[in-house]
């Protein structure tokens, strides 16, 4: 087990300085010049900013350098935890990230907590009660949540809430501990969009591997000895079954700080998504390239807790 963790944690290190080489490169790589669209911003209709001004300004901004010299400035910074300053507010990233993380960890537990509760039930009624309505109606409804578009149900959830209900996003955002009542209804409809297809992964995982446990010989010797179904089923078969789940959940977490992008922008919800989409329309590096670099961190930390703590627990990679 210690040379499989050992393994795992060398891995994690070149992982994340290729992952921070393509992030660099491809910020760079897009079209468009930084500096001009800030001048242009700055200035009033029908005034061009002369080219003097932009040079000056890259070379203010450190975009005058080789893009080697670029990414070692970027990379050292990272390391002595300094990421920058936004190129257009001129806050620091950091104070950017920590502002908004605490709302996308909101939406992320929160849909964590419904995906979790719906699908282990669910799942587990669809193995009870094979080929019956029961299963057909959760197959179903399983599909339909991995067929569907996050995006397209909260455009059509948002249009549904402004026609019929003249219910619109507020545009202050309530944090947990200032209100805990408008920080719920802020947050329930992506949440609930979210966990749909998260839960329905969850749920036919469930399932898959609750018939498969349910096969195993010993616990038809359980029910051929006349123990009651749910002991069985509780007690012994879940518990099994649930064994691989946990890698899909941890899965799940890294998705969904990338699911959360499209969705905090479409209800207005200030988090980690919303900074990114508007700092890729204005080309704000800084932002972007960090914001990049903090999900894919993220990922790769779960990811590798995930691969630990699943060799700890399940026996065949410990003793391999």
């Amino acid at each position: 087990m210690w040379k499989y963790m050992v393994k795992r944690l060398l891995l994690f290190v070149p992982t994340l300085a290729i992952a921070s080489v393509l992030v660099f490169v491809v910020m760079r790589v897009l079209p468009g010049d930084v500096a001009r669209a800030i001048l242009v911003s700055r200035e009033t209709p029908g005034v061009i900013a002369s080219e003097n001004d932009i040079r000056q300004l890259r070379e203010q901004l450190g975009l005058a350098d080789s893009l080697p010299v670029q990414y070692l400035g970027w990379v050292r910074g990272l390391l002595v935890g300094n990421a920058g300053v936004s190129l257009y507010t001129r806050r620091p990233v950091a104070e950017i990230i920590g502002e908004r993380l605490p709302v996308t960890l909101h939406l992320t537990v929160y849909t964590v907590l419904i995906s979790v509760l719906v699908s282990v039930p669910l799942g587990a009624l669809a193995a009870v009660k094979q080929d019956r309505w029961p299963d057909h109606l959760v197959r179903l409804s399983t599909i339909l949540g991995l067929a569907t578009p996050g995006f397209w149900i909260a455009l059509l959830v948002l249009l549904l809430l402004v026609v019929v209900f003249r219910w619109v996003p507020s545009p202050v955002y309530y944090h947990l501990w200032e209100d805990p009542k408008e920080n719920l209804i802020l947050l329930a409809f992506p949440a609930l969009i979210l966990s749909w297809r998260f839960s329905s992964y969850q749920a036919r995982m469930v399932r898959a591997n609750l018939l498969e446990v349910l096969r195993q010989d010993y616990i038809r010797t359980a029910f051929s000895k006349g123990l009651a179904d749910r002991p069985i089923v509780m007690r012994h078969a879940l518990r099994n079954a649930l064994l691989p789940v946990l890698t899909l959940i941890g899965g799940e977490l890294t998705a969904l700080m990338s699911g959360t992008v499209i969705l905090e922008n479409i209800f207005n919800i200030p988090g980690l998504g919303d900074a990114l989409i508007n700092a890729m329309r204005q080309r704000d590096y800084p932002v972007v390239e960090n914001l990049l670099m903090f999900y894919m961190t993220f990922t790769l930390t779960i990811n590798l807790v995930v691969d630990l703590v699943y060799a700890v627990i399940n026996p065949r990679i410990r003793f391999a």
